[in-house]
């Protein structure tokens, strides 16, 4: 069996958050390794991983991934979650979303009272994502970007709690790990240029946390007509509301980290066995 980790050029072996997985798919006698996506790729299955510069080369990238025969996550699900406006269809779902607004290039963008965020709908590692709390600077700021952006409260909860990224492999919960405050200021980008460098840890979700990121799932995956099986692997990024109780902020379906560095071995190997029956099935 040929598993394929897809990277970008300026990351062709990701950044080391996937080392325990190889080592697991090795270990299981899997032939695995990494390339840069772009260029013909034969294997059994192909995993999307650090192929974080297709935001400037979306459709490139999607042609790229229609022409892969073996992609996971599907090409359909990569072509609804790399645009953030998926949270505008999941609110009207039911699900518990912070509130968003989409602005196309060229609008006028409303902007909440208070503190708020304007970022890319078409983004990756919070580049291009920015706290206001002055309209005018907010607007040139969204001028700049010169695409569609999403406009969304700031949720002070997370300068305090930061957010957790709860884990699922093949639609089964794996594991959690806490993302501190991602628009603090003192941040500073990889070396790559591709995300702004994150503080994570290992942390146990609440059983609301829990709750909101299944009803996300379910509720994606129906939008999707697929099953929560079919994500191989899914992200669900939460904060607490201003009530207290929790909030999507992203459903990462397309290349997201998965926090091996902050959990057990057990996780990698739990995405290992997914990986090899996913390539089983093509």
């Amino acid at each position: 069996m040929k598993v394929v980790l897809a990277s970008c050029a300026a990351l062709p072996e990701g950044d080391g958050d996937e080392d325990a997985l190889i080592e697991a798919l090795r270990s299981d006698g899997v032939d695995v390794a990494w390339q840069p996506w772009g260029a013909d790729v034969r294997a059994d299955l192909v995993v999307l991983r650090a192929t974080w510069d297709y935001t400037d080369r979306l459709d490139e990238f999607l042609a790229w991934c229609d022409r892969v025969p073996a992609l996971a996550n599907p090409v359909s699900v990569v072509r609804w979650n790399t645009d953030k406006s998926y949270l505008v269809e999941l609110a009207s779902r039911g699900v518990a979303v912070v509130p968003t607004s989409v602005v196309e290039p060229g609008a006028e963008p409303v902007f909440p009272d208070g503190e708020f965020v304007v970022k890319p709908a078409i983004g990756a590692g919070s580049r291009g994502a920015a706290r206001f709390t002055g309209h005018a600077a907010a607007r040139a700021h969204f001028e700049a970007l010169g695409v569609k952006a999403l406009v969304q409260p700031y949720q002070s909860s997370v300068d305090a709690h930061g957010e957790t990224a709860l884990v699922f492999f093949a639609g089964e919960y794996s594991h959690s790990f806490h993302k501190g405050p991602m628009l603090a200021q003192g941040l500073a980008e990889s070396e790559s240029g591709l995300y702004v460098e994150e503080k994570l840890g290992g942390i146990e979700p609440t059983a609301r946390q829990r709750e909101l990121a299944d009803r996300v799932l379910d509720v994606a995956a129906e939008l999707l007509s697929l099953r929560r099986a079919d994500f191989l692997y899914a992200r669900v990024d939460v904060v607490e509301g201003p009530d207290g109780e929790p909030l999507l902020l992203e459903l990462e379906l397309t290349e997201p980290t998965l926090g091996f560095k902050h959990t057990g071995q057990e996780a990698a190997s739990r995405l290992a066995k997914a990986i090899q029956a996913a390539a089983v099935r093509g």
